[in-house]
Parts: C-alpha cells; structure tokens; sequence
C-alpha cells in the first residue's frame, strides 16, 4: 500500500502549474481598511471554476450579506469542506499582512470513513485550524470530532448550524400528494450502503404494498457507482420505481426537493449535512440515522432518527427494516411532519440569522 504522504507529493508534482496561478493570486492581496467593516475573501472558491455545492454553498450567504473582493479583504473565510487550492499558503500571507482568518471546521477524517488516508484530511485542517483567529463549528458534534482527530485548540469559536436561504428553499405552493411516498435520497453518495440502503427499503415499502418510489440525486462516486446502482435496483426488483439524477446545481435543488415528500438519508456521522437542513426548509421531512448532526439539526415532530452506536473505524447503516418502518410511520403523518420541517428550518438555519451571528464575529475580530 503507497502511503499517504507519498500520494500528496505526487499530486503536489502535478499541481505545479495551478501553484503558479496560486501565488500569483496571493501577491495581488491587499488588507482593506478594517473602518470601512468587514471586507470578505474565500480564496477564489466561489470563482475558481467548480460547481458550487456541499461546503461552498454557505459562502453564497456571506457574498449576498457582505462586501467580498478577492484581492482587497480584511477578512479570509474558509470552510474546512471546500478550501481553496494551497490554502495554507494563503493562510500564512494573510496573517503576513494582517487579515484576520475565519475557520469553518465541518466533518474531520476518520477511519471507517477516510481508512489509511484519515490523515491526509487531518493534518491540512489540523495547521488551519490552528491558525485561525477564529472557528465556526458547524456542530457540536463537528466541535467533539475536531478536538478528538485534530487536537483541542485554545481559539475563540462558536457553533453555528449550516444556513438555508428561506426564501429559495420553501415548501411547495398548492401542490397535491400522491398516494405513495415519493423518496429522495440526495448528496454527494461516497459510499454504496447509503444509497443501497435506500432502495432496499424501497423495496420492503413496495413488497407491503406502497408503490413508492425512489430518486437518486448526485454524484456515485465509488468505482462503477451508476452501474451498480442500477444493478442492485434489479437485483431486488425496483428497477421500475428508481430514477438517477446524477447532477444538479444550486437552482435545481428546491425544485428537487418540492417534487418529493421525504428524504432518506442514512449516512453515518453526516456532521452537518446541507441537504437535510435544505430539505427540511422545503417543508420534507427526514429518514435518517440519530448519529452526526441529525440530532442538533432536526426534532421528533419532522425526522425519524434510528439510533446506531458510535463506532469511528467502520461505517454503519441502519437496518433496511427501521428504515422502512420509519418512512411508513412518517408518511401516515405527513402534513403534520412537513409542516414541523419548515418550522424547524425557520429556527435553526435561518440564513438572516447566521449571517447576524457572523456580523458579530467579524466586527470582534476588526476591533482587535
């Protein structure tokens, strides 16, 4: 087995002329006058090229809230999730010139997740996060992961739960419900259990004759992903009743959760998953697992979580028999549990109010 180390060197030969484009970035960087109030940077994230979405999304947020410039900031906002290319690098001229660095610490490398290579994800949030002057977790559970794999840090920080623009992701106006559930499962799918998990229950809901369906959106990202999918979706004889949707961007999201009563999500320490809190703000309420987040993010009324022991070297999957129990139990309630969803988006991932709780944390820092 290659170890982790080396692969990094390797990609580092290959990123060589990317460095280039990287320091080049970094010499125009200027500190803006810290009277004139926050000025944000993000490293190039959300100009660089690459679909917004997972980590970067919150950054669109901060853009609509704030004065953003690339090159004149007083602040850098990074979010452990999406970083920018060389972002120590960035870091190191930052503080060079005096421009405070905001650390958005979200899910951290762990073995059953990461396997050998946990700590090629660990040891560039571990540097950042040292050096930050301040650190949004997006949990507490994202705040007890980094201190058990990253180390405790003596920073100032605070919790604040991902944000969801409620005026985009709202329920659906005057639509009518089908006689079935129509599911969703929806994210970046790293792993095959999660998403096979999903149309096995499928699968138990159609055998006790509720002829929901299931769609699949985005990206399969291990080997041959779409091909067993659609192989497993036949093996169990759901083929009929599962779609694929292997790609959408920000503005396809509400319409993807409108078009759905509820979404399953069983993946296993999700730190702060944006799809749940986006669908939940969309009025769908929530089939998952009660370990990550899920717990700080949802309440009884909208989300059944089923319980699973905390276990940090294997990824677990909830039983397909609770899994599909749970969408019956939440589909008899569905109104009353859509409507819970939005109310629990309305108090916990306002993007007004996580915008606010940022002002603060800038102008602290500015005062400095």
């Amino acid at each position: 087995m290659i170890p982790w180390w080396t692969k990094e060197f390797a990609r580092q030969v290959v990123d060589v002329p990317r460095r280039f484009g990287a320091v080049r970035r970094r010499s125009l960087i200027r500190p803006a006058d810290r009277a004139d109030g926050p000025v944000l940077g993000f490293g190039g994230v959300l100009d660089d090229g690459r679909p917004v979405r997972g980590g970067a999304v919150k950054l669109l947020s901060l853009q609509r809230a704030f004065r953003c410039d690339e090159e004149k900031f007083n602040i850098l906002y990074l979010v452990s999730s999406a970083p920018p290319h060389f972002a120590g690098d960035l870091v190191a001229e930052c503080r060079r010139k005096n421009i405070a660095v905001v650390w958005n610490q979200n899910g951290v490398g762990y073995p059953g997740w990461a396997g050998s290579e946990a700590e090629r994800h660990n040891a560039p949030m571990r540097r950042l996060r040292a050096l930050a002057d301040f650190i949004v977790y997006q949990s507490d559970f994202c705040l007890g992961s980094a201190d058990r794999f990253l180390g405790p840090v003596e920073k100032p920080s605070r919790v604040l739960l991902n944000p969801v623009d409620l005026s985009s992701f709202h329920p659906a106006r005057g639509a009518s419900r089908p006689a079935a559930p129509r599911l969703l499962a929806m994210g970046t799918h790293a792993y095959r259990d999660r998403v096979f998990a999903a149309i096995d229950a499928l699968h138990f809901l159609r055998r006790d004759g509720m002829p929901a369906t299931l769609t699949v959106a985005g990206p399969l990202q291990w080997r041959r992903g779409k091909e067993e999918t659609l192989d497993h979706a036949r093996k169990v004889g759901v083929s009929d009743a599962v779609f694929l949707q292997p790609a959408f961007d920000q503005d396809e999201a509400p319409h993807l959760y409108r078009a759905h009563d509820i979404l399953v999500h069983p993946k296993y320490l999700d730190p702060c998953p944006t799809v749940v809190a986006e669908a939940l703000a969309c009025g769908v309420p929530v089939v998952g697992s009660a370990t990550g987040g899920l717990p700080e993010m949802t309440d009884a009324a909208c989300a059944r979580l089923l319980p699973l022991p905390l276990v940090w070297d294997r990824m677990l999957t909830p039983p397909v028999g609770q899994l599909a129990a749970a969408i019956a139990d939440l589909w008899g309630n569905i109104e009353a549990a859509s409507l819970a969803a939005r109310a629990c988006a309305e108090r916990k991932f306002d993007a007004a109010a996580w915008t606010g709780a940022h002002r603060e944390i800038f102008l602290s820092l500015l005062s400095r």
